[in-house]
């Protein structure tokens, strides 16, 4: 019998093509909320305007949210429909499969730490009351996994801040040894890598040693003070093309509706303004660090923790994350604020 949250899965992937977004979402997030106790829907609800909506991280720690363990076996796969009303199905996969490898995580470190490694450990927050033309939010979050979705007046105004982290990046024992979760998200950016002629690379490589993290952390607001790296406008047609495949695999953790117009806003910024920029070795297995970076947007890709062998990987929006820029001028249209 197949686990309830991939029957969730099933049931969410075929009626993504028929509903609008917001209309999955808001049927998703009131089915979750109505099936929790009044003490559950205390955790898992919050006002639009709670401080906690902003309040995003992708480390073991303390977190508001209903856990995934806290919940029934009838509510779970709610839960996950939930989830799964926001993703493409590859980001569904990738989301629960990074679920799934703190069980590994626990098999290799052991039970005896401050925050305990658990699938189940992943909290879903609720903001503001869900409707297909309101304006709300949701969230999925917990180590190595944030995913924010911010809906405003009847649209999806924001899939960001959007992290997806694997510890260990790749598995190399045991049943599952070989699973490599985010390999496209290494692959593309070393095939790129690789095409450069030697005058391309010397721009593209921008350190030698790659940070220990991705730069933007866990801030509330992305920024990067100036463009570094090899532009669009100095990459071949094919390059270019491979650089917009590994730009589609992040935005494509979002079911294609959102994810298509993601990309329109990325192409309305330039394509030519977007710069690929390395750090660390280029030799598979070392530390190393990614990024691309356009007028709007910032992908950053980091592998330099255990071993190199500890991918943490976000998307994010420079003006709109969590909708900011779009509840702007919502507000101004609407109330002259």
């Amino acid at each position: 019998m197949k686990p309830l949250h991939w029957i969730a899965l099933g049931l969410a992937c075929t009626r993504l093509a028929a509903d609008a977004p917001t209309e999955d979402m808001s049927a998703a997030a009131r089915r979750f909320l109505a099936a929790l106790t009044p003490e559950q829907r205390a955790q898992a609800a919050f006002g639009w305007s709670d401080d906690e909506r902003l309040n995003w991280h992708f480390i073991p720690k303390d977190r508001k949210g209903i856990p995934l363990r806290q919940l029934a076996p009838a509510q779970r796969p709610l839960a996950h429909a939930l989830l799964a009303s926001g993703l493409s199905q590859r980001g569904y996969l990738k989301a629960t499969t990074i679920m799934s490898l703190e069980q590994i995580l626990q098999d290799m470190e052991g039970p005896d730490r401050r925050f305990p490694r658990d699938p189940e450990l992943y909290h879903v927050s609720v903001f503001g009351e869900p409707s297909p033309d309101g304006t709300w939010g949701w969230r999925v979050e917990g180590h190595h996994l944030s995913v924010n979705f911010t809906v405003a007046a009847g649209k999806v105004a924001s899939a960001t801040p959007s992290f997806l982290g694997t510890n260990p990046a790749e598995v190399r024992q045991g049943p599952r040894a070989g699973l490599k979760t985010l390999a496209a998200e290494e692959d593309l950016a070393r095939k790129l890598l690789s095409s450069f002629n030697a005058e391309q690379k010397k721009r593209a490589i921008i350190e030698a040693k790659a940070p220990d993290d991705i730069l933007t952390g866990a801030d509330r607001k992305a920024a990067f003070d100036a463009f570094s790296g090899l532009p669009v406008a100095e990459m071949t047609a094919d390059q270019a093309a491979v650089l917009m495949e590994l730009v589609r695999e992040y935005v494509g953790r979002v079911r294609h509706e959102v994810a298509t117009a993601d990309l329109a806003r990325i192409d309305a910024a330039g394509r030519d303004r977007i710069h690929f920029a390395w750090a660390g070795s280029e030799a598979v297995g070392q530390a190393h660090y990614y990024r691309i970076h356009g007028p709007t947007f910032v992908l950053e890709y980091d592998n330099t923790q255990n071993g190199a062998n500890h991918v943490h990987a976000v998307w994010r929006d420079f003006a709109n994350d969590f909708g900011l820029d779009v509840l702007r001028e919502h507000y101004r249209n609407s109330h002259g604020k």
